[in-house]
């Protein structure tokens, strides 16, 4: 009448729990070093003001619902994101002075 399941002895257990545990201490302490050096990275780019990063922060027209023709009175050439003579400082590409967008705020006068 052996069938009774063998439970595993508490000190092998223990030695596993504790293993394991500092394993995942390590892990964890390695993750959020690399996680702090991507972020001081990123605010010291934002701080300093690099252009490089302001080319890699921009989103696709897709994504601004952009279209290449005016809305209404609203379009790019009286934007205040607009760079002459085809930029923008928040979308990526080519922007048609004409064009227009979700993201458009009016110049101010």
């Amino acid at each position: 009448m052996d069938d009774a399941p063998k439970l595993p002895s508490v000190e092998l257990l223990r030695r596993s729990i504790l293993r394991n545990s500092a394993l995942f201490a390590v892990s964890g302490v390695a993750m959020l070093g690399t996680v702090m050096a991507g972020g001081a990275a990123l605010l010291g780019t934002m701080v300093g003001g690099s252009r490089e990063a302001v080319a890699q922060a921009k989103v696709t027209p897709i994504a601004v619902s952009y279209q290449g023709t005016p809305h209404g009175a609203e379009q790019c050439d009286n934007c205040i994101q607009f760079e002459p003579p085809a930029s923008c400082k928040v979308v990526s590409g080519v922007i048609a002075a004409t064009g227009w967008c979700k993201i458009y705020l009016k110049k101010p006068a």
